[in-house]
């Protein structure tokens, strides 16, 4: 593949949405909990890893649904993101705490939650329950909504303002 990019095929983790549907009925028939969480991830830092260590450990697997370049572009700042999705999916693979990785093009993950049904839906404190995306949804099924706490002072924005300041 050019550039070094991983392909899809290459991971266990990195799955099409249809792939993650048959991947999470047969773990829900094995009596595990499912762990859903969604976001950009770009220039994955301490906060990200240690949100993402958070949700695991409120289940038996974590689903990460990860934003498309389109879906950031259109959600976030000018010049966003900085690192593509492809490799924003393999370094998220790569994470011990991280079971499975999709990419969404979406501007929100409720069709995937949906579809995925999560025993445990996963957003930063900084969202309302109000405002979380498949929180009905997940509460009607008998889930569960966690809000874990933010690492003050680590977003990828605040690391963008840094290198820019230090190096231009």
């Amino acid at each position: 593949m050019a550039g070094g990019e991983l392909d899809v095929s290459e991971s266990k983790k990195w799955l099409s949405i249809e792939s993650m549907v048959e991947a999470a009925e047969a773990h829900r028939a094995a009596g595990e909990r499912i762990v859903f969480t969604n976001g950009c991830f770009d220039l994955l830092h301490a906060g990200h890893v240690r949100y993402l260590s958070a949700a695991r450990a409120e289940g038996d697997l974590l689903v990460v649904g990860l934003n498309s370049d389109a879906s950031v572009k259109r959600i976030k700042a000018p010049g966003r993101p900085v690192v593509p999705e492809t490799q924003r999916a393999e370094v998220l693979s790569a994470l011990a705490c991280v079971d499975y990785v999709i990419i969404f093009d979406e501007p929100d993950p409720g069709d995937l939650i949906r579809q995925i049904a999560p025993d445990v839906l996963v957003k930063g404190a900084d969202w309302s329950e109000d405002r979380i995306i498949g929180a009905d949804t997940v509460k009607a099924c008998g889930g569960k909504v966690v809000r874990v706490p933010l690492v003050p002072e680590v977003s990828t924005s605040a690391l963008i303002r840094r290198i820019i300041e230090r190096f231009c």
